[in-house]
């Protein structure tokens, strides 16, 4: 039997109270009432003189106007830093949501301080409000019921001595009239146990919802646009090299092939001429295999034989505009990564060379983080514009299949600079 991957799934298999499962919901409602403790003592300080200054209006109290525009700018305040200020809570509640919820929970992308300004953020942002306000109520009444619970199991004793104690409804005075509570506290405890399994994955699905990074709608759909785009034309390229492979060079090299084959039967063995044919023929056998296995996979060669230092070299010794290399790759990229990169060169030397009217221009390789890091500067006349060709379009849909992205600063005048930035997984 499959195992479940979250609390909610455990819920509903009969040997749940026996397995690891109650447990692990233990510790996160444990884990939960510190971080939900802080979040409320900040939301109280923040909200509690706000609530004071509306009550105060409501009852037609007098209010100082000078401090209610300190706690007004205050709260302003305090609502736009909180993206910033959530961001090491919600890593938290990432991490501690894998004790009841083993899926993968992807974090927002977020580059800078700026970045942090998004709709995933302010998710997080209500995700931390909903901990501070109604995790800690649903909590409380969960911890009353407990301790109702206790005092039920433990009225027998605390009616001792003609001590005279209130369970539920009724006053009991006696130890044997507090034996029935006891009884029905004994039977209700697991009732309880298991009622804290839901109350967690309540939580755990609250959590997942408001938490997941993944991007809305319309950027998905832009996603599956590019993509689709490259794909479109990585296919409409491959079956053009195909054809012209099997219309023209496949032919021609099949003729060869059967010419040198005919030559050789026409040559006797112990002729000199005949070594030269068999290597001859041999070879153009060869090159049929190696065409059909550059249309499979196209790889520019320069990469496997030099490298993407090398290649890029090769490229910048081409141009006929002069070109500085600097790279400093401290490790390889892997080939999908290296490819794209090339292929960004190639395309933005193109460019410089044919719309910069440039002088020179200058290539930077480098490792930052996870991320290659490549940029094309040229000192040309700038005003480089994706809307006046597909070169750009082409190469950002290119970049975004690696799940890369792309900066261009091309102002009128120049010079214009092309970065783009391509994850490089370990």
């Amino acid at each position: 039997m499959t195992q479940p991957s979250h609390l909610a799934g455990a819920l509903r298999r009969r040997h749940y109270p026996l397995s690891a499962w109650p447990w692990r919901a233990l510790a996160y409602a444990a884990t939960t009432l510190p971080v939900a403790g802080v979040l409320a003592v900040a939301w109280s300080v923040v909200v509690a003189p706000l609530l004071l200054v509306v009550s105060a209006l409501r009852r037609d109290r007098p209010v100082d106007v000078p401090a209610l525009a300190v706690l007004a700018a205050l709260a302003l305040a305090a609502l736009a830093v909180a993206p910033l200020a959530v961001a090491p809570v919600a890593a938290v509640e990432r991490w501690r949501l894998g004790l009841v919820d083993s899926r993968p929970l992807p974090g927002p992308l977020r580059r800078g301080p700026i970045g942090r300004f998004t709709a995933a953020a302010w998710r997080e942002v209500a995700y931390c409000a909903w901990l501070a306000t109604v995790v800690p109520l649903a909590y409380g009444t969960f911890g009353l019921l407990v301790l109702l619970d206790v005092a039920l199991v433990a009225g027998p004793w605390l009616t001792g001595g003609g001590e005279r104690i209130v369970l539920v409804w009724d006053t009991v005075d006696s130890p044997a009239g507090a034996v029935p509570y006891a009884v029905a506290g004994v039977l209700a405890a697991p009732l309880l146990a298991y009622l804290a399994g839901p109350l967690v994955a309540g939580q755990a699905a609250v959590a997942r919802w408001l938490l997941d990074g993944a991007p809305d709608a319309a950027a998905l759909r832009e996603v599956t646009r590019s993509r689709a785009r490259l794909m479109g034309a990585y296919e409409a390229e491959r079956r053009r090299i195909e054809r012209d492979v099997h219309d023209g060079a496949q032919p021609r090299l099949t003729s060869l092939t059967l010419q040198l084959g005919l030559a050789r039967l026409d040559v006797p063995d112990d002729s000199p001429a005949a070594p030269p044919l068999d290597a001859a023929h041999e070879q153009a056998k060869e090159l049929m295999v190696t065409l059909r296995g550059i249309v499979q996979g196209i790889r520019p060669r320069q990469l496997t034989e030099l490298g993407l230092a090398g290649a890029v070299g090769d490229l910048a010794a081409r141009s006929v505009v002069p070109v500085t290399v600097r790279a400093d790759l401290s490790r390889p990229a892997p080939e999908l990564v290296e490819t794209t990169a090339w292929y960004v060169v190639s395309e933005a030397l193109g460019n410089v060379a044919r719309h910069a009217g440039a002088t020179r221009a200058q290539v930077r390789l480098a490792h930052t983080g996870r991320r290659l890091v490549v940029e094309v500067e040229d000192d040309g006349r700038g005003g480089a514009d994706p809307d006046r060709g597909t070169g750009l379009t082409g190469l950002a849909d290119r970049v975004a299949a690696v799940d890369g992205r792309l900066l261009l600063a091309s102002p009128p005048g120049g010079p214009t600079i092309l970065r783009v930035e391509l994850p490089c997984r370990p």
